[in-house]
């Protein structure tokens, strides 16, 4: 039987993992929102030798994660159920990576795992964030225009989040944005830094 496979989780792995070594170079434990089909998890953990890379998301996508994660060079722990819906998050991590998630759960949910990661981060652990954003409300390309007509088609509640937006539910959870990286095929990668307090 094959491994799941989803194209989204191939673009830019690798522009992803530079930005990761740099910024998690300190961290030691990461929780994945949205892990998917656990190949991100395939992919980074065996690169970032010196972390935990925890995966989770929703009941239906376990079983997926864990036939990548039985095939994986780096030995990691059993994906975790993490619902917006109704979330138990875990203890004792100090970063945090989603990836292809801000536009495919609602906004009231991705506004809920924005405040949900300040709200549990420690001081100075680090929030990176990769996906399409618009910019003052508008559309970074003609190609990210077309996918929102996509994803609209698809479900509603679904869309290109705007930056300010998401940003500014993150200032209001003591997340400080660090960086800002421009990505191949019009994707960013957000990256916040969890304030003292």
């Amino acid at each position: 039987m094959s491994l799941p496979f989803s194209q989204a989780c191939e673009n830019n792995k690798a522009p992803i993992l530079e930005i990761l070594l740099r910024i998690f170079s300190e961290s030691k434990h990461v929780l994945e929102i949205g892990s998917g089909t656990g190949q991100h998890a395939h992919f980074f953990a065996p690169r970032l030798p010196h972390l935990i890379w925890q995966t989770s998301d929703v009941e239906e996508n376990l079983a997926d994660i864990k036939r990548w994660l039985d095939i994986c060079e780096a030995e990691q722990p059993k994906p975790l159920l993490l619902d917006m819906l109704k979330p138990v998050w875990p203890d004792n991590y100090d970063a945090v990576f989603s990836a292809n998630t801000a536009h495919i759960m609602s906004w009231n949910l991705t506004e809920k795992m924005v405040r949900h990661v300040g709200a549990n981060l420690p001081e100075n652990g680090k929030f990176a964030l990769y996906g399409p954003f618009n910019y003052d409300g508008t559309f970074t390309s003609e190609s990210n225009e077309r996918f929102e007509q996509w994803l609209k088609s698809v479900s509603l509640d679904r869309g290109i989040r705007d930056f300010e937006r998401v940003n500014a539910c993150a200032q209001e959870v003591g997340l400080e944005l660090m960086e800002d990286n421009t990505m191949p095929a019009n994707n960013r990668t957000l990256v916040w830094k969890k304030l003292g307090s």
